[in-house]
């Protein structure tokens, strides 16, 4: 695997950027390709460190761009596909863009994978498509849990991991499918709730919670992910979905702000509810065991080390997030209207 060329789709993007500066780190010999539309959520400061490697290259463009895709992929061994629309809001309030970048722009992929036989595609979704656990059950989603998408972002991503099982049934395209709980940590955009949080908090605001907080969120450290990742493309079984979750346990998004709230040395009460999102599901949580008995992964990080990381670098690099968050001040406050938080 070290000596094989990767295309990593949406590297520009959160987690994206983080498994392609881990993996160069781990596999120097490897050679990556970087494909990117750059939409909002794309930063390429991010992987400036890596920029003029002789076995890295970025190339900005839309994974629905059958020319350019199939252009790319003829000189392709791997493809780890994270391109992909994931703001549960933006996709209450536009759905469009995510059907079209989820569901047709994975199918783009797997057209050009399989004309030139790709050896390998691992398509990174959510657990999202299982839709919502009740508060208070002990149930955990596994490999064999039913879907059962609740927004448009999770159905677009249900319908992309569907496309993906059909390439592999019905043309033996060797696939892989990882379904991921929240990530956090480094790089992330200042959208999603903790780095929201804490940039909040560095900037004198308070922060805005849904509802009552009491949703729960399954929490997994970005830098686990990209191990998990890796197991799975150097000794994952083709045509199999391996769910990836943290070291959480049940915390809920009141609990989650709180324990930020006292990493910072701030009062407890530096938060306001807001209105609740729709169809807001109400309880994650991941049963990981079968990639930890199959691969021998666990994550490492527990959420309370993990987000003192994620906080000291964010307080060392607001050079990184202030730009993201002034050029997109409106939507902050369009979406939060009538908060005191934004």
């Amino acid at each position: 695997m070290s000596t094989q060329t990767l295309l990593v789709t949406g590297g520009a993007g959160f987690i994206g950027a983080n498994f392609i500066l881990y993996w160069l780190a781990n596999h120097p010999d490897s050679r990556v390709i970087n494909l990117d539309l750059l939409t909002y959520a794309g930063n390429l400061e991010t992987l400036h460190q890596i920029e003029s490697l002789p076995n890295y290259t970025f190339v900005q463009g839309d994974i629905g761009n059958t020319e350019l895709v199939n252009k790319i992929m003829a000189d392709v061994d791997t493809v780890v596909h994270f391109a992909a629309e994931t703001h549960v809001d933006r996709s209450i309030k536009n759905p469009d863009i995510f059907l079209t970048t989820n569901i047709l722009g994975t199918h783009t992929l797997l057209k050009a994978a399989l004309k030139h036989h790709v050896k390998r595609f691992h398509h990174i979704s959510t657990d999202e498509v299982f839709g919502s656990l009740e508060l208070g059950s002990t149930k955990k989603f596994t490999e064999k849990t039913g879907y059962d998408p609740r927004s448009p972002y999770s159905a677009s991503k249900a319908a992309s991991d569907h496309l993906v099982r059909a390439y592999g049934e019905t043309y033996g395209l060797p696939y892989t499918i990882s379904n991921c709980s929240n990530n956090y940590g480094e790089y992330q955009f200042p959208e999603k709730i903790i780095p929201l949080a804490i940039t909040n908090l560095m900037a004198g605001r308070r922060i805005p919670v849904y509802g009552d907080g009491l949703n729960v969120r399954d929490w997994l450290y970005v830098q686990d992910h990209c191990r998990a990742i890796e197991l799975i493309l150097t000794t994952g079984q083709e045509h199999q979905t391996y769910l990836i979750g943290g070291l959480s346990h049940d915390v809920s998004n009141l609990e989650l702000i709180k324990t930020i709230l006292r990493l910072m040395n701030h009062a407890e009460t530096e938060f306001d509810f807001v209105t609740d999102r729709p169809g807001h599901d109400q309880r994650y949580a991941v049963d990981w065991s079968y990639i930890h008995q199959s691969l021998g992964w666990s994550p490492t990080v527990s959420l309370e080390e993990g987000l003192q990381r994620t906080i000291d670098w964010y307080l060392a690099h607001p050079d990184w997030w202030q730009p993201l968050k002034t050029k997109n001040q409106a939507y902050f406050e369009s979406h939060y209207a009538g908060s005191k938080s934004i």
